[in-house]
């Protein structure tokens, strides 16, 4: 097949980069793109590159692929991981991953968990803060947790997310809300395990491929929070283990794999997923959020350490991905 690849680089927003530190997080770096090529490449397809925003409108006007594989995040609002989607939708050019309504609602984490739990999905009690004025009439327990509403590849989330008392949560809430320019999303703070679950496939064909356990090696599982301080750090290694498939009972997997299928088909999830799941107080799993649009850096993203640990290629997660969209779509 023609295979375009959609992406949005860090270097395509340097220049205009602004705000907190990681502002440019969610963005891709050359060597994510390459890798996806040359997984492709091996499959015998033919691919360019179309890049994103205005770019990638030129490229498919002038040349439309027979199928556009999809990791552009979109930027300027939060409904920019659907902007791809959305093009696609319009001119009729088939693509992977999941359709502007999804991409746009997903990427709130406030509309997903009501979407979700309207499903029957547990997930934990929640609230959407606007102005740091709403902290004093919150009715969640300690602790909490805040991050940013409609950011994704960990912006906002660090050490200090976890909340222990309301001067702890004035503080974060109001740094956030400074920082970011947007709601803040607190939620009750699960203290067990935390899991992320790769989903492929569409509707009642959706499957769950693996959870994969994220376990920290110096601190303890109820104080844990997967921080962007630790992803960023040079000795990740040495402070997380990723563990696919977890060594864990098949009746407790079989619970954390239910929570992430059933978010996964509820939110209307096309393809791939990675979903989010940590245990409560309560010892029941519980939604976090969901990603269909996951990151794919090869060696490094969630997505790809959970394939490395089945013993499974990056070749094999990339096209996993095109054999989705190829049989969703019908395509030769």
């Amino acid at each position: 097949m023609r295979i375009g690849i959609a992406y949005d680089l860090k270097t395509d927003f340097q220049a205009q980069a602004s705000g907190p530190d990681d502002a440019l997080e969610e963005y891709d770096s050359p060597t994510t793109v390459e890798g996806i090529e040359l997984a492709l490449r091996s499959r015998g397809h033919t691919v360019t590159r179309l890049g994103g925003g205005r770019r990638f409108l030129a490229a498919v006007l002038e040349s439309p692929p027979e199928l556009v594989f999809n990791i552009a995040e979109g930027h300027g609002s939060r409904s920019r991981e659907a902007h791809v989607p959305a093009v696609c939708e319009m001119l009729r050019i088939p693509h992977t991953h999941s359709d502007p309504l999804t991409m746009a609602v997903a990427l709130d984490k406030a509309m997903a968990k009501r979407v979700v739990a309207i499903a029957g999905v547990p997930t934990p009690r929640f609230a959407v803060i606007e102005s740091a004025r709403e902290l004093a009439s919150l009715s969640l327990e300690f602790p909490l947790f805040a991050k940013p509403l409609f950011e994704g590849s960990s912006m906002g989330i660090r050490k200090n997310s976890r909340i222990a008392n309301a001067g702890e949560l004035d503080q974060r809430v109001g740094t956030l809300l400074e920082h970011y320019h947007e709601p803040v999303l607190v939620e009750e703070f699960c203290d067990g395990p935390e899991f992320t679950v790769a989903v492929l496939g569409t509707g009642p064909t959706a499957r769950v491929v693996a959870p994969m356990e994220i376990v920290p090696k110096k601190i303890a599982v109820a104080d844990f929070v997967y921080s962007l301080d630790l992803k960023r750090g040079a000795n990740w290694r040495e402070e997380l283990e990723y563990v696919a498939p977890p060594r864990r009972d098949a009746t407790f997997l079989r619970a954390i794999e239910k929570v992430a299928l059933d978010a996964h088909r509820a939110l209307g999830c096309r393809d791939i997923s990675r979903v989010d799941v940590r245990v409560g107080r309560d010892g029941a799993p519980k939604f976090i959020e969901a990603n269909p649009l996951p990151g794919i850096a090869p060696g490094w993203s969630d997505l790809a350490l959970l394939w490395e640990g089945l013993g499974r290629t990056y070749e094999d997660l990339v096209n996993s991905i095109v054999d989705e969209a190829r049989e969703r779509l019908r395509l030769p």
